[in-house]
């Protein structure tokens, strides 16, 4: 086990990397169109081929790479710090406070969270800038992920609000404020940093369905989710295996945090 998750990291550091470094990896622009070149096979000069439109797949690869690496830690950091919040404020408070907070996310929860997303998102401009559309993504991403982390969260807090070290706290006359910051949070830490990395290939995911849906990153600006979209005529692309780079690339990475995250879970 230890073997697997050792090879695992070593994987994802590695795509991290190559995805930082695009600007000197990728042979050309992500937007660069060769348009004598297209849908052209693998060559030399284009490892994986051209798009319909001449840009090389290889830097659309590595570029898509970097922009959903980048996006589902940053969306998985929003939507902890909302659980934290959230859970946190309804188990500290308990009483009616926590029930109504449950029961709202009780309600979140029983919402089918992904098909609500993609609802809000369908609801926005289609024809936003690509820095917009990746802004819009993250926000949706962040705040519509929050509910299940804060039920662990307030169930963590309710607990750690009746132990014996918070009513010692109490009893030496330390009030709400410094009991959260001081008591509370130092001890929750390890519970919403389990939480952010559970988040991060969630929100691979959720973002790859959004792309294939259109309702992603906007063009020309790559994402893993842009880059499947060509996959939807599979029969017109079962003889370019080369098309299946991000998708192989896709499941490969999400495969290396869950089992990194496993292990993490067992040694735990």
């Amino acid at each position: 086990m230890k073997t697997m998750r050792a090879v695992a990291l070593v994987f994802l550091a590695a795509v991290l990397a190559a995805s930082m470094a695009a600007n000197w990896i990728a042979p050309a622009s992500y937007a660069r169109q060769f348009r004598d070149q297209p849908d052209a096979a693998p060559s030399a000069q284009h490892l994986l081929g051209t798009d319909d439109l001449g840009r090389d797949r290889f830097s659309r690869l590595l570029y898509g790479t970097r922009i959903s690496l980048l996006l589902a830690p940053a969306a998985a950091l929003m939507s902890t710090v909302l659980a934290g919040a959230i859970g946190g404020a309804a188990g500290f408070a308990g009483g009616w406070i926590e029930v109504c907070v449950m029961a709202g996310t009780d309600l979140f929860l029983s919402l089918p969270w992904l098909f609500l997303l993609i609802t809000v998102r369908a609801c926005l401009p289609l024809n936003v800038s690509p820095v917009v559309s990746v802004a819009i993504t993250f926000v949706l991403l962040g705040c519509l992920g929050w509910a299940a982390a804060a039920r662990v969260v307030c169930a963590d807090v309710r607990s750690f609000r009746n132990s014996d070290f918070v009513l010692l706290a109490r009893a030496s006359g330390a009030g709400g404020a410094r009991l959260l910051m001081r008591h509370l949070v130092p001890n929750l830490a390890p519970v919403l940093a389990a939480q952010f990395w559970i988040s991060i290939p969630v929100f691979i995911l959720t973002e790859a369905n959004l792309g294939i849906l259109g309702l992603g990153v906007a063009e020309p600006l790559p994402s893993w989710g842009s880059l499947l979209r060509e996959l939807e005529s599979f029969s017109g692309y079962s003889a370019q295996p080369w098309l299946f780079a991000p998708l192989l690339l896709l499941v490969l990475t999400v495969s290396s945090f869950q089992i990194v995250l496993h292990n993490e879970e067992v040694a735990g």
